[in-house]
């Protein structure tokens, strides 16, 4: 979050935040760099750790934790709506061509990534890329002191709350490169693999985990026997990584987050056979995805045309919106893994506190 940043900044460089006269997102300095707008929206403000999704407000006081002599609110842009302009692009010797077009306020890769699938509530997002998140759209907030739950706004006037975990893709990168296949391999050899993997279990915690909070963590395996196979190997990689995000799943659920509909995977990890089909198998529900590759781009577009056409981003969604693709079926139940990886990473979490 931004807020940490700034702390970091204040402890590191003593007097440099005071001297600064605007403090942005990197895309909202985009915007203000194109249209000379100050501004941004409620989705990406979610995520500086000083906004309140629940008053479209920002919260001083939290920043003034970090130095409470500055006037935190005349650094901080304008909050906008989500599907309204920032601007035009103004004269600029470099961009004559696209002086007078109008300039989209943006907003974060996960709130634009949930409209580029036209995600409903009741889906859940789940994107498997270096790192992980799990989301769902909601038209109320969820809050939680635990500060598991990422309490974020989404791009359309609704709420998205979610999980994020640090280690994802890459650790089955990590284990495909000491096992020396392909990702094709990979997926043939975790397939081949039951449920389970015949006892053997990971948790991925690699680079440190952030859900749950432990920087200094480092992956566990157990259940190595000299029955251990690579088939195992690449089945319990797979499980972990999911488990671990279907775990703040089930954190969300006890928030009162809803998953009656859809399981909706985007990220590099959603083209693995394995990430899909494990997926299915350890929720016991179909596995869908958008037939979009790059949907964090196709949401961007959606809320560009919205700013254009002067409708709401939900409105464009609709209009734009490509059918899902059913890419797996469960076809072995194996939501005990889950219960199991709980347990298991309950009881290491705790040791490691």
């Amino acid at each position: 979050m931004t807020i940490s940043k700034l702390a970091w900044t204040e402890q590191n460089y003593p007097g440099l935040l005071e001297k600064a006269h605007r403090i942005m997102l990197p895309f909202d300095y985009l915007v203000y760099r194109l249209s000379g707008s100050f501004v941004c929206e409620r989705g990406g403000a979610s995520g500086t750790g000083y906004f309140n999704p629940f008053t479209n407000s920002w919260e001083p006081q939290l920043a003034a934790v970090v130095n409470s002599q500055i006037d935190w609110i005349s650094r901080w842009p304008t909050i906008i709506p989500s599907h309204q302009p920032a601007g035009v692009v103004k004269l600029m010797p470099e961009l004559v061509g696209l002086a007078g077009a109008i300039v989209g306020v943006g907003t974060g890769d996960n709130m634009s990534a949930a409209l580029g699938m036209n995600l409903k509530t009741g889906d859940t997002g789940i994107s498997i890329g270096t790192s992980g998140t799990l989301y769902g759209i909601t038209r109320k907030g969820i809050t939680d002191s635990t500060g598991t739950i990422n309490g974020y706004a989404d791009a359309a006037d609704r709420f998205i709350p979610m999980i994020t975990t640090l280690n994802s893709a890459k650790v089955t990168d990590t284990f495909r490169k000491m096992l020396r296949v392909t990702p094709d391999e990979f997926d043939e050899l975790a397939l081949s693999s039951p449920p389970g993997a015949n006892g053997l279990q990971l948790v991925p915690w690699l680079d440190g985990e952030r859900t749950p909070n432990l920087p200094d963590a480092t992956g566990h395996m157990r259940g190595l026997r000299t029955t251990t196979t690579m088939q195992d190997m690449a089945r319990a990689t797979v499980e972990g990584v999911l488990c671990g995000l279907l775990a703040g799943g089930l954190v969300l659920k006890q928030h009162g987050f809803t998953d009656d509909g859809r399981i909706v995977v985007t990220g590099g990890g959603a083209k693995s056979r394995a990430y899909r089909q494990i997926l299915a198998d350890l929720t016991g529900k179909p596995v869908w995805i958008s037939p979009v590759g790059e949907t964090a781009a196709a949401g961007a577009a959606i809320q560009a045309a919205a700013a254009v056409l002067g409708c709401t981003n939900i409105e464009m969604a609709d209009r734009w919106s490509v059918p899902l693709e059913k890419v797996a079926e469960p076809q072995q139940d194996a939501r005990h893994v889950l219960d199991a990886y709980v347990t298991y990473a309950n009881a290491l979490s705790g040791e490691l506190q």
